[in-house]
Parts: structure tokens; sequence; C-alpha cells
């Protein structure tokens, strides 16, 4: 019998230290649920509408949103407690429209608490995405949430309406059919008591439901210049020709449509030889950034349209931006510039021509209506000259003979007649970006 209840060395010692391990666990454990109980995630798939900004002239679009929504199993009267809300699926995808720049989409949106407690749980997510190109998926940054737990009993959390702010512009997703519980919080009394019947009380503390970023309204507008006077002469010996500014009319044929607008341009001329270097300058700073500009992401040029004496069309273009633009900083429109080789002697009139703009990875082109000539110069023949009809400019300030080529997005507003916010640079790219993100998606998993 002794035999049978003889402890081998060393073995005593290690079940005491295991028994004595589990104990601190155990401990540990008590003293962590007394504030939350261990997180639970689980997820919740909803039909869901989302209707882009009125300007951007789109339909809304249905689709499903798949959430997945990760609080507290338990916790008690008095915690606040965190609630995560993760996009498994928005109910859309990148049209093929543009590519979405990295950091430009943020969600906000409201998670509805009830039971225990009745309440709207403002939920909002970083400006966190990585590039989105046309036609991939919308990837939308984890939102979060606090919740004040007032009564105890279970609380039920349901997703509920969200917005997408894409660069300064919101996109506004609601459900469109009953949403049910992801989660659910038992709340037992602060003392420790065992937790009642859930009644719903009412009683919540839920802060408003974000309403997003709102658009950057512009906050100048081009201003007008007396018209100046050009050369009458060359034989004068002047060498600065300055034009008049002229209202242009365009037609805009743009990613998400066609636009009407009209800008102010003046076309002004150096000679340099037997050539005139060209400066085409749209009046006035348009408007002030709504949201970051990457630099290098926005290019403008024109096709300088020439007539009287000579013929054909000079090729003039501006600089892609070379700094980042901050939200808020004004917009300015970079000055194109080309060089025209007259092809005719005699008086040769310049006129804006078709407009283009690449941006972001998009093209689109602005066509005059209506011929306004900016500019009289008394021209001589040059050899290779520009008359016959062909593009004329070989180079100068970055100038580059031959048709225009690439183009990009412009902003032309939504009413007739609009100032030209196309070459400010990302005014349309907001609504563009913020009004046509979301097309329907199929459900399909992300993956993560």
């Amino acid at each position: 019998m002794s035999e049978r209840r003889r402890v081998i060395p060393g073995h005593g010692p290690r079940r005491a230290g295991a028994a004595s391990l589990a104990l601190v666990l155990g401990g540990a454990g008590v003293l962590l649920g007394v504030t939350a109980g261990s997180a639970q995630a689980a997820e919740v798939s909803y039909a869901t509408r989302c209707v882009p900004p009125a300007a951007a002239g789109l339909p809304p679009v249905d689709g499903t949103t798949k959430a997945e929504i990760t609080a507290p199993a338990t916790a008690k009267v008095g915690d606040e407690v965190e609630v995560v809300w993760k996009f498994v699926q928005a109910a859309s995808k990148n049209p093929d429209l543009i590519d979405l720049p990295a950091n430009s989409v943020q969600p906000s949106g409201t998670l509805k608490a009830a039971g225990a407690q009745t309440t709207a749980v403002a939920m909002e997510g970083p400006r966190e995405n990585p590039a989105i190109p046309k036609g991939g998926d919308m990837v939308l940054a984890d939102m979060k949430g606090k919740l004040k737990l007032t009564a105890p009993g279970e609380v039920k959390l349901t997703p509920d309406a969200y917005d997408i702010n894409v660069m300064s512009t919101d996109t506004k997703c609601a459900p469109t059919a009953a949403v049910q519980p992801a989660a659910t919080i038992n709340v037992t009394a602060s003392d420790g008591t065992s937790t009642p019947t859930p009644t719903p009380t009412g009683t919540g503390t839920g802060s408003p439901t974000p309403t997003g970023t709102p658009t950057k309204t512009p906050t100048s507008t081009p201003t007008s210049t007396p018209s100046a006077t050009g050369s009458e002469d060359d034989g004068t010996g002047q060498t600065d020709f300055t034009g008049k500014e002229v209202q242009v009319p365009y037609a805009c044929n743009t990613p998400i449509g066609e636009k009407n607008a009209t800008s102010p341009v003046q076309i002004n001329a150096k000679k340099n030889g037997g050539s005139y270097d060209l400066t085409v300058r749209f009046k006035g700073s348009v408007m002030d950034s709504p949201a970051p500009i990457p630099k290098g992401s926005v290019k403008p040029s024109m096709e300088v349209v020439l007539g009287g004496a000579d013929k054909g069309t000079v090729h003039v273009e501006g600089p892609t931006n070379a700094e980042d633009i901050k939200a808020g900083d004004p917009m300015t429109i970079p000055d194109l510039k080309g060089t025209y080789k007259p092809g005719a002697s005699g008086e040769s009139t310049l006129s804006p021509g078709v407009l283009t703009v690449k941006a972001l990875g998009t093209t689109t082109t602005c066509t005059p209506t209506k011929s306004e000539v900016s500019l009289k110069l008394d021209t001589a023949e040059q050899a290779s000259g520009a008359s016959g009809g062909g593009s004329a400019g070989s180079s100068g300030s970055g100038g580059t003979s031959g048709t225009a080529s690439g183009g990009g997005l412009a902003e032309t507003g939504a009413e007739s007649n609009g100032a030209l916010k196309a070459l400010g640079l990302v005014a349309g790219t907001a609504v563009l970006l913020g009004g046509a993100v979301f097309t329907f998606m199929p459900g399909r998993r992300r993956l993560r």
C-alpha cells in the first residue's frame, strides 16, 4: 500500500507548479473579466442602396454590404466599450473611370444598439486605403466607435447606414431591407448581480451620426482683366504681344458624360527670331483645393487654332503639378506654352482650341463651340511653318510638335456656362470620385 502511495521524486513539485500556474492564470482571467469579456466577431450581409452626389448626375446603385462587427461578449454597466466595423465587402467596386489614389477614401457610419439600451453609435474609419485601380474592388478602412453601457441586459449591435467620402464628396449608402444583429453584449449590473430580462430603456447616450467631410466650396472665381491689343506691325520692332481675354464656351467629353462650361482665356506671344513663343493663360485662381493632390498627377494641354492668313494649330501644354497641393490651398492653372512658326505672310489670328487635361489616369476633351480670337499677329512666312492645316510648334517651354494626345479629367460645372473648373485640377476629380465610385459588385467575398 505504501509503495502505491510513494511519490516519484520531482513529480510532486511539477504537479504543484502546474496547479499554481493554472490558479494564477484563472485569477488573471477573473481580473480581466471584471471590465469586459473576450471580444466576439460576427458577420452580417444586407441589401444596400448607394446614392452618389447630385452633381455627379449618376443614378443610385443597389448592391450588398458585408460587415463584420467586433465587440466584447460581456461587460458591466458603466463600461465604455470599443466596437469595430470591418468591411468584408462594400456594396460597390471602383468603375472603369479613374484610378483612386492611396489614402483618398474615408468611411463613416452608424451602428444601432438595441435591447437593454437603445442608441446610435457613431462609427468612423481613417482615410487609409491602397491605390485602387479602375475596375478594382473598393477597399474601405475599419471603422471604430465607443459605446457607453447604461443598463444591464443584452445589447444587440446592428450595422446601419454609412457614407463614403472621396476627396470631399460623399456617397451615401443605406439598408433597403431589415438587417440582422451582428453581435450581442451581455451587460451585468455594476455590483455583479445577475442580468435581468432585457427590456429597451431608450436611455442610450450615442453620439450623432457623422455626415462626412463637407465639400469645400470654391472661394475664388476667375477675374477678368481689360482686353489688351496685339501687334499691328512686326516692323515696329515690337517683340511682346498681349492678346485680349476672351470667354470661350466649351463642350466637354468627360468620363461621367457631356458637360458645358465657359472659361476666360488669354493668348500672349513673344517674338523669337521668325517664330513666336506662345503663352496661353487661364485667368485667376479657380478655387481652393478640396483635398490633397499628389504631385505629378495633373497635366493640361491645348491646340491653339490659327486663322486669317495662316492655317493649322499650335500645340501648347502646361507642366504637371510639381508639388503636392494641400487641401485648402488656392488652385491656380499653369500657363500653357509652345512655339508658333508662321506658315504664311499677312495678318494671322490665334484662338483657343481643343483643351485636354490628363488627371489621375483619366481623359477629358473640351472643344470650343464658338471661335474667339484672342490675338492677331502680322506674320512672315517661315520655312516648314504652320500653313497647310498641320499642327505647328516644335518646342518651347515644354511645348511639343504634333497633335495633342492624352488628355484628362475636367470639372466643368454642373450648370451650363459654369466657370471652367476643368482646369481647377481637382474640383471635377472630387465630384467624379465621390459620385462614381459606386457601381454594382457581384456578391463575392473580398480577400483579406
